[in-house]
């Protein structure tokens, strides 16, 4: 801090989990910054911001103190593997292939034909898997982006007679600290754009080439037919409005590529429930601050209650929320979280919350022949 005291007026450290971040007020003289800080800013080992009117003299350093960790790649890799696998099974589901027949051949020379048998399977994989791939990236690069000790992403493989698209999903680890709620607004609200600007492109592709039942044929607006009984799926306004402009009136018979997408819109209701440690958590404490607390406990009880009148498995949801969150729906504090949300962030956060309305569905299955998904 020594180039870049002369022309503070006063700042403050924070050392914490390997990241030294310096909250300083610059002197009217040189806010702007003048030539002589940026040249010494420039010169900063780390990264730096401004605040936003009406802070547009205050600055926030953060320089890394320690060396960087090797991750283990490896686990990572088998996780994306092992998940890569079990979603392309529930794709082979999709097509027909029974669950009977999923386990690997014990013969060598059975292998290609197995393979073969599930290679149409291979573009609902890739779909999905690219569909929570880019949500977690979305995360991880703007973690990057702010110094943040962040994981490469864990996924999550499951068993398809649990869940037909194979897994539970993907997380990412911070392992240091978020400083402000600027902070907390990117890093949550990348993940779920970035994950629904590929799910929405499969969605509409997907739609493109569905079909459509006979009239009465199913009670339901959409269905998936797979080698173990039929989905019936229910709306989200996002899938509604889409079904209706890309196919028309009628039970809409999802293609592979549609399934995915219908998945990935599910997956990115379920992040931006405004809870806890959820990306929705994080965006409406960015917005709100400690107001998060009262609304996530609406949001969470209006969530019970829909668990108990409509659709059991938002029981489970809410529930895991709570373990997940340590009996807490209230989102934890970031270390500043006095520092207002500077206003070009605000929009991305009501947009996010709008982009939440249009995605969740109250009852994302209808009902089931499906053994093992609801009953």
């Amino acid at each position: 801090m020594s180039t870049l005291s002369e022309f503070l007026l006063y700042w403050r450290t924070t050392v914490s989990r390997g990241r030294e971040i310096v909250e300083a007020v610059v002197h009217p003289d040189h806010a702007g910054p003048s030539p002589s800080l940026q040249a010494a800013l420039d010169a900063w080992p780390g990264l730096y911001y401004w605040g936003s009117r009406p802070e547009a003299n205050r600055l926030v350093l953060i320089r890394v103190t320690e060396t960087a960790r090797r991750e283990r790649w490896w686990l990572h890799g088998i996780l994306f593997v092992g998940t890569f696998l079990t979603v392309w099974m529930g794709g082979a589901l999709l097509l027909g292939v029974s669950t009977r027949t999923l386990a690997l051949p014990g013969p060598i020379d059975g292998l290609a034909e197995w393979v073969h048998m599930r290679a149409g399977a291979v573009p609902f994989a890739m779909a999905l898997m690219g569909i929570l791939l880019t949500h977690e990236l979305g995360h991880y690069f703007a973690a990057k982006r702010y110094s943040i000790d962040v994981s490469p992403p864990f996924f999550l493989p499951a068993p398809i007679e649990f869940t037909f698209i194979g897994t539970f999903g993907a997380f990412i680890r911070l392992r240091s600290p978020i400083v402000d709620r600027r902070q907390l607004m990117d890093i949550g609200a990348a993940g779920p754009w970035a994950g629904f600007a590929v799910a929405l492109l499969m969605l509409v592709v997907g739609l493109t080439r569905s079909g459509v039942a006979p009239p009465g044929a199913y009670p339901a607006p959409m269905v998936v037919q797979t080698a173990n009984g039929v989905l019936f799926l229910g709306d989200s306004l996002l899938t509604l409005g889409l079904r209706n402009l890309l196919v028309g009136d009628g039970t809409v018979v999802l293609h592979q590529l549609a399934v995915a997408g219908w998945a990935g819109v599910l997956v990115t209701a379920l992040n931006l429930l405004p809870l806890g440690q959820l990306d929705g958590g994080h965006i409406v404490y960015a917005l709100l601050g400690d107001r998060q607390r009262a609304l996530g406990l609406v949001i969470w009880l209006g969530l019970v209650a829909v668990g108990a009148f409509f659709f059991w498995p938002w029981l489970v949801w809410a529930g895991l929320i709570l373990v997940l969150g340590g009996g807490r729906l209230a989102h934890p504090h970031v270390l500043e979280r006095h520092r207002p949300l500077p206003a070009n962030r605000w929009p991305v956060g009501w947009f996010s919350v709008l982009l939440f309305l249009l995605t969740f569905a109250p009852v994302p299955i209808l009902n089931s022949t499906v053994g093992g998904i609801i009953g």
